[in-house]
């Protein structure tokens, strides 16, 4: 049995839908399984177990977790994660679990600190010393949180950020999720560490001039500095300081250490990665003028 703790998340749904498309057992894991359940009501759920987990009550995760085999552990960030994701592998060990396959963040880098890379960094040591056997998939910015710049695209045909002309790796969850299931069901993928971009880097200069020639409209990207971008972030955008805080770490650490992308999403699927046009081209409605 496949528990997959973070099914209603991107790649937790996303994983969930090529499991079941396998028609492999898995038991999704949702502290909202009514939410859960409306997310997949198109789904086959002939082999799916919904089943009330909080990361938070470890008594319900004990209980989540009897007779699973391998789990998929992808929780939201925040910075509570380090002791939840500890507590989970905890659980996992005693439950009998053989298996983690974990979502991480790019390897922590003392040049460009990102508070988030450092609490992951901190969950894989505990992967390491718990004796199970473990996958760690380090993927780089998701396309799917550029669709949260459409608010102000779509009112002014603008987004804005503190990252500059520095190109930046991109993947698609879809990818991700795909990389995980490979983990998941073949036992020479699993147990390693692996980092996951898509097939190149962009800036966002460019991302701005592949929408404009999509929706046939102007759109910039408009560098701020960090503080001025960390208080829009929390003032318009409505963050929470520390997420604000870990946007602007992750933008200006793409300034200091340069990125490049790596070939893992094809040698591990034998296919290329998901691009960011293709992305761009099918999410296009979200980014245009609401009418």
């Amino acid at each position: 049995m496949i528990a997959i703790l973070g099914a209603t998340g991107t790649i937790g749904n996303a994983l969930l839908r090529r499991l079941t498309a396998l028609e492999l057992p898995v038991r999704a894991l949702s502290r909202d399984p009514e939410r859960l359940r409306a997310q997949i009501s198109d789904m086959d759920l002939s082999r799916t177990e919904i089943c009330a987990a909080d990361a938070n009550d470890p008594n319900s995760m004990r209980a989540a977790l009897q007779g699973v085999t391998q789990l998929f552990l992808a929780l939201s960030n925040s910075p509570g994660q380090v002791t939840l994701e500890t507590s989970i592998i905890r659980i996992a060990v005693q439950a009998g679990v053989e298996h983690i396959v974990k979502i991480s963040s790019p390897v922590y880098d003392p040049r460009s600190p990102v508070a988030v890379a450092g609490w992951h960094a901190e969950i894989e040591l505990a992967l390491a010393e718990s004796g199970l056997k473990y996958t760690v998939l380090r993927p780089y910015a998701f396309m799917q949180n550029l669709l949260k710049q459409a608010t102000p695209i779509r009112a002014q045909g603008v987004f804005f950020g503190c990252i500059g002309d520095s190109p930046s790796n991109f993947v698609d969850c879809r990818d991700i999720a795909d990389v995980a299931a490979a983990a998941l069901t073949n036992p020479e993928v699993a147990g390693r560490v692996y980092t996951l971009t898509g097939a190149r880097t962009f800036t966002y200069p460019q991302i701005a001039e592949q929408l404009t020639t999509l929706m046939d409209r102007p759109i910039r990207f408009v560098n701020l500095p960090p503080e001025a971008l960390r208080s829009d972030l929390i003032e318009r955008g409505h963050m929470p300081p520390w997420l604000a805080e870990h946007v602007v770490e992750i933008q200006t650490m793409s300034t200091i250490i340069p990125e490049t992308p790596t070939d893992t999403v094809e040698r591990i699927l034998g296919r290329a990665p998901r691009t960011l046009e293709a992305f761009l081209q099918e999410n296009i409605s979200c980014f245009q003028p609401r009418r």
